[in-house]
């Protein structure tokens, strides 16, 4: 089965394990689909994590978030007044160097077991053409940002976005993708590819401008030094328990696997947790949440450039310290927590198990939707605006609300931390059980927690665990974000008298794309928050 937020991606991979991939190649095969079908998320420009665990008991992480190219600097982003810019948003000077290509290919030849031109055949085809289906459609006229670059030419033929049932031709990116798969890596961050990723850089750039200068954001980071330099990193998972199933996720330079983990361990402490939707519940969700992104939004970075207290996060004696700071009745301002001294919401999340029972969990992102908006001219995809995802100005809010501290300050090289967290899970006997992630920015990690606290905790379905209403608290601001109408006003009210700030909306964030052992197989889905997505299996 393979699950994605992305139909056309979902049956890349079926056709995949229908041809004897096995999960590895299907998610390269996913992976490389996306960038074709999915260009809002899913693409080559981005960068993201894998958690691999193969049927013999094998396990890795794989760390392909783009880095800070080397002409970057911490107060890059923070004008000569002192004041955050908007440069790591939008235009040229948003991007890190792209790490999904690295990742992918890292990927497939250490796992996987069909040729790599085969495994993106599916991908190359679709970029040949294919038909524009309504989520494409939708997505496309929802963001003019495409109509500023070179991205216009493909998606706003003659000014107008392509439409339901056109067919639509990629070319330059199925060129790109055919050198991928003849050449590996190297066809992504050496030669063509290379050459046009820096070209795109310039493009626009003024003579002789400098960082901070007011014309900046009009130019771009990478160099060809820094595409040949890019490695991805394998890394060992973040593994911890929640009533006895244990759980496989990702570690730094992604805060998902330590936060999640150290959520679960707080409310893992308590014998039984209070019924789905009361008050009780909300109140210790909520508190478990405040504290271990507290920790998150202090602590957390790229583990090559910081020191992070990895064991003790995740350790069952700091969960207990922690869990002891929580008031059963009164809610605590995180004002009153240890203070740190900046992350997307467009990322998309893919799952696969094969027939022999490897499994691959997969989130990458471009940041915002469509990235900086800078479309690479000649090679076809756009680029990402993670640079945002660094704490530009260490203690001010990112674009989604989140205020780091230092461990996350931009720094040449660096990996900027990600919410990241693809997570594979096995049942107390040690089997294969859940392969899930998300997309979301911060409310990846409460909506993956959430899930999987509805389905061991609370033992639902996987559909109403993935559709039940959710909460979301990153600590800062610090307000309780809740689906409107989704819990009863009595207990919403009751919230707000135990000291909580809560905020109601209609679409908090947080979409989770799912596969769940069942007896006699496998059911996967992708959440109804989202659009387009799919589960395929056969």
């Amino acid at each position: 089965m393979v699950a994605s937020s992305n139909r056309a991606a979902a049956e890349a991979g079926g056709e995949i394990l229908k041809a004897g991939g096995n999960s590895v190649d299907a998610a390269v095969a996913v992976g490389f689909a996306l960038t074709v079908t999915y260009p809002e998320a899913g693409n080559i420009g981005g960068g993201g994590y894998m958690i691999i665990r193969m049927a013999d008991g094998r396990t890795a992480a794989l760390d392909y978030r783009e880095m800070a190219p080397a002409i970057s600097s911490r107060n890059m982003y923070v004008d000569s007044a002192g004041r955050l810019t908007d440069g790591a948003l939008a235009g040229r000077s948003a991007s890190g160097v792209p790490g999904i290509v690295g990742g992918l290919i890292a990927a497939h030849s250490r796992y996987g077991s069909l040729p790599l031109a085969a495994v993106m055949a599916p991908a190359i085809r679709l970029a040949d053409g294919m038909i524009v289906d309504s989520a494409l459609a939708r997505s496309v006229a929802g963001h003019a940002i495409i109509k500023q670059y070179a991205g216009a030419s493909v998606f706003y033929p003659n000014g107008v976005p392509v439409a339901v049932g056109n067919r639509l031709s990629q070319p330059d990116l199925a060129r790109t993708l055919r050198d991928i798969a003849a050449k590996g890596a190297d066809g992504f961050y050496k030669g063509r590819t290379a050459d046009l990723i820096v070209a795109e850089m310039q493009r626009g750039c003024p003579a002789g401008v400098k960082p901070r200068d007011r014309a900046w954001h009009r130019c771009g980071l990478i160099t060809a030094q820094d595409l040949e330099r890019y490695k991805p990193v394998w890394r060992t998972p973040v593994t911890t328990t929640f009533r006895g199933y244990r759980l496989l996720t990702m570690p730094p330079s992604s805060s998902g696997g330590i936060t999640l983990g150290e959520t679960l361990n707080i409310l893992d402490g308590y014998p039984r947790l209070p019924g789905f939707g009361t008050v009780d519940y909300l109140h210790l969700l909520t508190s478990a949440l405040q504290r271990s992104f507290t920790d998150r939004n202090a602590l957390l970075g790229d583990p090559d450039f910081v020191k992070i207290p990895m064991r003790q996060l995740i350790s069952r004696k700091y969960a207990d310290r922690v869990r002891a700071t929580i008031d059963p009745s009164h809610a605590t301002p995180v004002s009153t927590m240890r203070m740190p001294s900046r992350e997307g919401t467009e990322t998309t999340q893919y799952s696969v198990v094969d027939s022999a029972g490897n499994a691959v969990s997969t989130t990458t992102t471009l940041n915002s939707l469509y990235g900086s908006g800078v479309f690479v001219e000649g090679a076809g995809f756009f680029l990402n605006n993670t640079m945002d995802d660094f704490a530009s100005q260490p203690g001010t809010a990112n674009q989604f609300g989140l205020i780091q501290g230092e461990a996350n300050a931009i720094a040449p090289g660096k990996r900027m931390l990600s919410a990241m967290t693809p997570t594979i899970m096995l049942d107390p006997r040690g089997n294969l059980y859940m392969v899930l992630g998300g997309r979301g920015g911060p409310r990846i990690i409460t909506s993956i927690a959430q899930v999987i606290l509805n389905v061991i905790e609370h033992r639902m379905t996987l559909p109403d665990a993935v559709n039940a209403p959710r909460i979301h608290h990153q600590a800062l601001p610090d307000t309780i974000r809740i689906d409107a109408g989704g819990f009863d006003p009595l207990t919403v009210a009751r919230l707000t008298a135990m000291g909580y700030a809560l905020t109601a909306q209609d679409y908090i964030g947080g979409s989770v794309v799912a596969i769940r052992r069942v007896p006699g197989g496998w059911e996967g889905m992708d959440d109804s928050r989202g659009y387009g997505g799919a589960a395929v299996g056969y």
